[in-house]
């Protein structure tokens, strides 16, 4: 079976072939050019479709809330702007007579990292990603648990902060107003009055003063992923985005666990991930090769 797999981003579109074998060949990415709007997203993977000869599945990972059952966007900001509704599945189906599954992007990128990244061998576990801003999937008894309206795992947007900051969901108190990658850089620049990228902040992490913040953000970090471990009790945590390359971030946090959370839950192991950006293709085309 040969796969196309594509990975919707608000800055690029990623895309590779993958065999029988789950080996990605060929891998290429295009801009986004998210102002265009949701529908020249999908006419241009249509078009970069057309290309190919042979393909037997499409698998999509995008952004946005997903119906993965009718492959289509429940809900999206205005970063693609007129995302929200958009048929992906019907369009492409259509379009080019191949079957497509579609399914939100942090999902696929623990689909990944279930069958084989970090996670292989746990039927159980939960995964965030930590960048703008923070999200989530859950893995329950071997698969993914999407909840009643295809939107479980949304934990960026749980409150840890009670009449706390503004998020751009519209709530207070998101934990990724406090815990993201994008709360990490505004602390640097609203406390030091510096602009620094992740990167430039841990190149300078030997200046006090930084080394404060980023301690204070693994703070706010380990106040989420507590209240997520009482709930599902894992096994293991997977922990995805850029920044968490850091190695001091992961093994911060889980010296600061063991000494926080209840004694019967000190069992649980805080890991990388470790397919980086293969992981939501990995998982677009695991998806694929089910239907």
């Amino acid at each position: 079976m040969k796969i196309l797999a594509f990975d919707i981003g608000g800055t690029e579109i990623k895309y590779a072939f993958c065999d029988e074998g789950f080996n990605l060949t060929e891998k290429k990415s295009i801009p986004t050019n998210a102002h265009e709007g949701g529908r020249k997203i999908v006419d241009r993977i249509v078009e970069i479709i057309k290309e190919h000869n042979d393909i037997d599945r499409i698998g999509i990972s995008t952004a946005g809330q997903v119906d993965s059952f009718k492959g289509e966007i429940i809900f999206a900001t205005d970063s693609i702007p007129g995302y929200t509704g958009t048929k992906i599945k019907e369009i492409i189906e259509t379009e080019t007579g191949i079957p497509a599954a579609v399914e939100n992007d942090v999902n696929s990128a623990a689909i990944g990292e279930a069958f084989f990244g970090a996670a292989k061998g746990y039927p159980n576990f939960i995964c965030l990603t930590y960048g703008t801003g923070i999200g989530g999937a859950i893995f329950l008894n071997g698969k993914l648990f999407t909840g009643s309206s295809f939107s479980a795992g949304e934990f960026g947007h749980m409150v840890t902060h009670a009449n706390g900051k503004k998020c751009t969901c519209g709530g207070i108190g998101c934990y990724e107003v406090y815990a993201s990658a994008t709360a990490l850089v505004k602390s640097v620049e609203e406390k030091l009055h510096k602009k620094m990228n992740g990167r430039e902040i841990f190149d300078n992490f030997q200046n006090p003063e930084i080394r404060y913040l980023i301690d204070g953000w693994i703070d706010e970090i380990i106040v989420g992923l507590k209240g997520l471990i009482y709930i599902f009790n894992p096994p293991i945590v997977v922990l995805g985005g850029g920044i968490m390359n850091e190695t001091y971030i992961t093994e911060e946090i889980n010296n600061r666990l063991q000494k926080e959370l209840m004694q019967s839950y000190r069992n649980v192991k805080i890991v990388k991930a470790k397919m980086g950006n293969d992981a939501n293709l990995l998982g677009a085309a695991y998806n694929a090769s089910q239907i």
